[in-house]
Formats: structure tokens, C-alpha cells, sequence
């Protein structure tokens, strides 16, 4: 009798070694957002934004019904290439090039495919920098994100051979005219300012202005973990306690969109009329955030944009600064060279607000 030969079943996911610059991955697993997922959303961040709240509010400017929160969108996308591209992740390390491209209501499906564009083995021969930049589809086929991240990924033989560095030159800055795709010519008369919950809009932000958030917000260890579970993001360093009681923290790290969602929802004070992220120009996870952490934000307005061939918005560039366990009343960045120890991310986006 033939002995037969077993296949196994189950995977270790992608080590570094095991990416190519020009690979194309096609992500599992399509995913239905529905209101579920927005009402659980909402519960874990409390994002506070009329048009994704407000079906009527919605559908008075424009819109066919509220959209899905953005963020929503961005994690549910990156969620899909977890298990690919960063499931033996150190850490994942920053953003660029983030655009959003269409609106996504409740009951579409999204799907993901990436493109590794970028290899760098570190120095230290045990982990290497993937570059990869992932689009977002929705079940008719239409591209609703495209955004690039790099990611440190732990090799799987420390004596393998080291690619051939590629890094992968990036805009600093996604240009306004490529903004405003994911939003429809909204009707400014139909701004109802006092359901926004702000009586500010684009012409009542000057560049240079610094806003502190003011509110803060405590990460649980059960909230974190529904958080990225919401989005089926797989990265083991946010879920086995066991294993990461062992590493270089001692504990399981949050994935790095909570603070991101986190920080959004607490601009609400001070930008409740920044009702769409139109892009993410960079981001930098700075330092890691743990459960019992409180999250504090501001922001300072870096730039002020018309969008081509419209008048009913305009555009933000913010830098988002979001802190652990201190208040941003003082505007906390920089500590000489270095970062202050309270940092926790630095996002510089594009946000859209009502002339």
C-alpha cells in the first residue's frame, strides 16, 4: 500500500523572506459591512461625526443614506491583509499615499488585493521592512481605498540571503486635486450647523491654529480586542497573551488603528464639521499603546486647500498628535530631537469641511 503524503492544513503565515517585490496577493476573505458593524463601531470609538450618524442628515446634503465611518472602511480593508502580509509582524510601522475613493454604505462587500513594492532586511539579520500598497474594492469592482503601509516582518531563517533593498519613493503630500472622490457635491444650505454639532466651518480655521481635543479616553483590554477582531485582523501580537507575556513587551500590544479611530473621534471637539477624511498623507506609530492607557489628541492645521471645480467644501491638511496618559493642553510633540515620551501617533491627513 502507497503511503500517502500529508499536506498540512494550516499555515504559519508569510515570514520575510517569503515576499517579492511585484508579488500580487488577493486577500480573504470578502466581508459584508453592515449596520451591525457600524452600531459596534460607534460603541467602541464613539465617533460622533452627523453625516456617518444620520441617515436624514445624510441624505439632506446629498448623500443616498450615511456612510460608513471612513476609518471603518480603512480597517475592515487593512484587516483583509493581515493574515498575508503582517500576521509575523514586529510591528507595523507607518502609512502613505492613503486615499479614499468612493463612499461605502452599509450592505456593500469589500475585498483587498496588495502589491509588495518595497524589501529591506534590517541590520540585525532577524526581520526585514515590507512595503506594500493595498486597494480596497467593493462588490461592483470599484477601488473605495488605496493606500500604502510598511510593515517589520520577522524572518523565518536568520541565515537566508538578503534581498536586493528596494524602497519605494513616496509623496509627501497627496495633492488636492485628487481629493473629494468619496464625497458628493453636498448641499451647503442643507448644513444644518447645530445637528453638526459645531458652529465652525472651512473659513474659520486658519493655518498655524492649534486645537486641543480636550477629551480623553481609556483603553480596556476586552474593548481592543473586539476592536480588531470587528475587522478580522489576525496579527497574534494583539491577541495571545500567552505568547507575548514571553516577548519584548510582556503583554499584547493594540493594533495601532484603535488609537488611530481613537484620536478621530475625540477631534470631534474642536472639528465637528471635519465630516470626511478624504486622505492620509503619513502616519507613524510612535510609540505602542497598552490596555489601561488614556488617549488624548490635538491638532494643528498645516494647510488649507480648495478642491477643483468646487465650492461646497474645502480641505484641511491636519497633523493629528495623539498621547497616552497626558493631556494636550500644552501641545505636546517634540522633546528636543526625539519625540515626548507621551506620543503615540502622528497623522498627518486631509479632512473635508462645509464652506
Amino acid at each position: 500500500m502507497t503511503a500517502r503524503t500529508v499536506v498540512p492544513k494550516t499555515s504559519p503565515g508569510r515570514f520575510f523572506e517569503d515576499f517579492a517585490v511585484g508579488d500580487v496577493i488577493r486577500h480573504a476573505t470578502p466581508r459584508t459591512v453592515t449596520t451591525g458593524d457600524v452600531a459596534l463601531y460607534t460603541a467602541l470609538y464613539g465617533p460622533r461625526f452627523a453625516v456617518q450618524s444620520s441617515d436624514a442628515f445624510a441624505a439632506a446634503l446629498g448623500y443616498p443614506r450615511a456612510p460608513v465611518d471612513d476609518l471603518l472602511v480603512f480597517h475592515v480593508v487593512f484587516g483583509k491583509t493581515v493574515p498575508d502580509v503582517s500576521i509575523n509582524a514586529i510591528a507595523n510601522l507607518g502609512y502613505a499615499a492613503c486615499r479614499f475613493l468612493a463612499p461605502v454604505y452599509p450592505g456593500d462587500t469589500l475585498s483587498a488585493v496588495s502589491e509588495v513594492i518595497g524589501l529591506k532586511e534590517n541590520s540585525n539579520g532577524e526581520s526585514g521592512v515590507v512595503h506594500v500598497r493595498s486597494t480596497g474594492f467593493n462588490q461592483d469592482g470599484t477601488a473605495v481605498l488605496d493606500y500604502v503601509r510598511w510593515v517589520m516582518v520577522r524572518k523565518r531563517d536568520k541565515t537566508s540571503p538578503a534581498p536586493v533593498a528596494q524602497v519605494p519613493h513616496l509623496p509627501r503630500v497627496v495633492s488636492p486635486e485628487a481629493l473629494g472622490d468619496a464625497c458628493p457635491n453636498i448641499d451647503v444650505e442643507a448644513y444644518d450647523l447645530a445637528l453638526a454639532g459645531s458652529p465652525f466651518r472651512f473659513d474659520d480655521y486658519a493655518v498655524g491654529e492649534k486645537i486641543d481635543h480636550v477629551d480623553g479616553m481609556t483603553v480596556e483590554e476586552a474593548e481592543h480586542q473586539i476592536a480588531t477582531r470587528l475587522y478580522q485582523n489576525t496579527a497574534k501580537v494583539h491577541f495571545d497573551g500567552y505568547h507575548q507575556a514571553q516577548g519584548r513587551f510582556g503583554k499584547r500590544l493594540i493594533y495601532g488603528g484603535v488609537v488611530i479611530s481613537l484620536a478621530r473621534a475625540l477631534s470631534f471637539n474642536g472639528l465637528g464639521n471635519a465630516f470626511h477624511i478624504a486622505a492620509i498623507n503619513a502616519g507613524r506609530h510612535v510609540a505602542p499603546l497598552f490596555a489601561g492607557d488614556t488617549v488624548f489628541a490635538w491638532s494643528e492645521v498645516l494647510e488649507k486647500a480648495d478642491l477643483p471645480g468646487r465650492d461646497d467644501v474645502g480641505a484641511l491638511r491636519l497633523r493629528m498628535i495623539a498621547t497616552k496618559n497626558r493631556p494636550c493642553a500644552d501641545h505636546p510633540l517634540m522633546d528636543g530631537d526625539a519625540y515626548d515620551p507621551s506620543v503615540v501617533l502622528d497623522l498627518d491627513l486631509w479632512v473635508l469641511v462645509p464652506r
